[in-house]
């Protein structure tokens, strides 16, 4: 069963979300994507798992990737979508079922597109970093993620986002001296003990810097606590875990440095960590789609996918129609008329 890429993109985008594709789930949505591609014969498509890929090798002399996830958080009492008014409601309109619909519309109507497109539908996105499909097809189908610029479509409200953050989780252990809770002087409290740790992240100043005229700001928070042996014991240990969101100008091994010295003396244990991408503004191929969008880039507060792809050393920007502020909530919506303005900012640039 193939989508109608004839349908106005709201329309097609209420029909995109309305086929469920949590984590894990992409399979459906995957083959009714594939099979709508392989229906445009100027298209070559392959499929990985539940990616798939499409793109035209008509020769010109630069090439633009469009990449999209299929995945989204899981439902939560927000299907089937809903039109209310400017606003297109349910599991995934922001983030990235309108963004598909662009790419699907795009991808039947540029036949002869002024570059060469790849269309990236992958996923997986939004767990674990090892389960991404983008990271897959790196590995499985490595030169058909080759381009001069990628455009991933995470929400941006149609502004253009440059590069992204990096983050790190790590695992802060709080010791203490375990007792029996009836004489609890005769040992400390581990979970008590961790106040102090808690007040130190409140307190982080932390940093804001400028780099190609975008500003990142930085957080350290603690994003979960673990600590207790049984109602009647002191405990003795306390685990707080912290997410570290870094300007892309560190690196990991010194994001890591940083939240251990900021955290000393306590044990810090870096449980995963995936670098920022900077900016990249500075590249002709980046200056020409800002130009094309008519706005001025901001900095991405986040990770996304363009880290992947600053890895290869392709120039990659954020750019698509949903609201960041609005992803993942069970209220979920997309202004409908982002959606084709995205589109036509798309088509006027790469046709």
């Amino acid at each position: 069963m193939t989508f109608d890429v004839a349908l106005d993109a709201v329309t097609l985008t209420a029909q995109i979300v309305d086929v469920e594709s949590v984590s894990g789930n992409e399979a459906l949505l995957a083959d009714r994507v594939e099979a709508t591609l392989r229906g445009l014969p100027h298209l070559e498509v392959v499929r990985d798992g539940d990616a798939v890929v499409a793109r035209t090798s008509l020769g010109r002399d630069r090439r633009v990737l469009l990449g999209g996830h299929l995945d989204t958080v899981p439902v939560a009492g927000n299907l089937p979508s809903r039109r209310d008014g400017d606003r297109l409601f349910g599991c995934g309109t922001s983030d990235m079922k309108s963004s598909l619909a662009v790419m699907l519309r795009l991808a039947a109507g540029l036949a002869e597109p002024r570059y060469d497109v790849t269309y990236v539908f992958y996923d997986n996105e939004e767990v674990e970093a090892e389960r991404n499909g983008l990271g897959r097809l790196a590995h499985s189908y490595r030169g058909w993620l080759d381009a001069d610029l990628a455009i991933l479509m995470e929400p941006t409200c149609g502004a253009v986002e440059a590069g992204c953050q990096g983050t790190l989780r790590a695992i802060v252990t709080v010791p203490g001296v375990r007792a029996h809770s009836a004489r609890s002087w005769l040992g400390t409290n581990a979970i008590h003990a961790a106040g102090e740790l808690l007040a130190r992240l409140a307190a982080y100043d932390a940093r804001r810097v400028v780099i190609d005229g975008c500003e990142y700001r930085e957080g350290l928070n603690a994003v979960g606590i673990s600590g207790g042996v049984a109602g009647n014991v002191v405990p003795d240990r306390c685990d707080v875990t912290v997410n570290f969101r870094f300007a892309p100008d560190r690196s990991e091994a010194e994001a890591a440095a940083h939240v251990a010295e900021v955290l000393a003396p306590y044990d810090v244990t870096i449980a995963d960590s995936a670098p920022g991408a900077l900016p990249g503004l500075d590249r002709d191929v980046s200056r020409d789609f800002v130009a094309a969008v008519g706005t001025a880039p901001v900095a991405k507060l986040g990770w996304t996918d363009v880290a992947r792809f600053a890895a290869l050393g392709i120039a990659a920007l954020n750019y698509g129609p949903g609201d960041p502020n609005l992803a993942h909530r069970s209220d979920e919506s997309v202004e409908v008329a982002l959606i084709p303005a995205c589109e036509d900012v798309l088509r006027a640039y790469l046709g």
